[in-house]
């Protein structure tokens, strides 16, 4: 007899989020467990419920997606989770708190449509948050020279090094911190830019419009914020491939077409096995698939 595809929800808010178990049913799931307030604390009897109610070789049909509004509790959760698990006896596993893996996986597969991610330099605004600090990773890996960029200098420079922990040192020299307040050397920056990823806090102007003119080398331009005022001037939350002389511009809804086919891909893929973790660059590779 099958087994039906059972996904659990942990979620650090009190309340868990309907949009992701909404996207959990619309991925297939056929059962969903969904548990708000989770932390590493209190998450193990949900975890040692997922891995003892069924034989190894049906542990495939039972995984776990790790939410929440805040990233970094997700990570924390997700490294307690694995803990748990020994030998043959896990369930997948996938992170995507606040949106910001599928997000940023979605930003840098619409950038690529448009420039050589190998050859590349890109200003991710916003360094400093979840999704932007993803957005640097997945495009350092890609071969792309990044600079950082948020307001405070000492806060830009903390998240350079917790990326640069991440991935290891090879990745240091094509790594770069700005602040925002350095306006001459932000202009320097936006000038020798190819890609431009607004990925600051909703309703945050980071560009103005005499830095966005400044950007005139710059192939794509990507703003993540959905709420007035734009992040990246003169750019619309609907804007998909919107061409505005030799630059192509995205705004947020106009990338979440794409984020939705990688959020339900990696659902789906999670029912392939029951030893797989995806985080940022295994949806990365989700969603490559999805874009060949």
């Amino acid at each position: 007899m099958s087994q039906a595809k059972v996904l659990i929800q942990l979620d650090s808010d009190p309340l868990p989020s309907t949009f992701d178990a909404i996207v959990a049913v619309d991925s297939g799931v056929e059962h969903l467990l969904s548990y708000g307030d989770v932390s590493p604390e209190n998450l193990t009897p949900l975890v040692h419920g997922a891995m003892f109610t069924r034989a190894p070789d049906a542990l495939k049909n039972t995984a776990i997606f790790i939410g929440g509004s805040d990233a970094q509790a997700g990570d924390s959760i997700a490294a307690a989770v694995r803990k748990l698990f020994f030998g043959p006896i896990s369930v997948s596993v996938m992170l995507d708190g606040n949106g910001s893996n599928t997000t940023a996986v979605a930003a840098v597969l619409s950038a690529a449509r448009h420039v050589s991610l190998s050859d590349s330099k890109a200003l991710v605004l916003g360094g400093t948050g979840p999704v932007g600090g993803r957005v640097a990773r997945l495009l350092l890996q890609q071969g792309t020279a990044v600079t950082l960029v948020s307001r405070d200098l000492t806060r830009v420079e903390s998240a350079r090094g917790k990326i640069l922990a991440h991935l290891g040192p090879d990745f240091e020299t094509r790594l770069l911190a700005v602040a925002s307040s350095d306006r001459q050397g932000l202009d320097r920056e936006i000038a020798a830019t190819d890609a431009i990823f607004g990925c600051g806090a909703a309703g945050v102007q980071l560009l103005d419009e005499r830095q966005m003119q400044l950007a005139d080398r710059a192939r794509v331009a990507i703003d993540l914020n959905a709420v007035p005022p734009c992040g990246l001037f003169g750019i619309a939350a609907t804007d998909k491939a919107e061409k505005r002389g030799e630059r192509f511009d995205y705004g947020a809804i106009g990338v979440g077409g794409l984020k939705m086919k990688i959020h339900r891909a990696s659902i789906q893929k999670l029912f392939t096995k029951n030893d797989l973790l995806l985080d940022a660059e295994e949806i990365m590779q989700v969603g490559c698939q999805l874009e060949n």
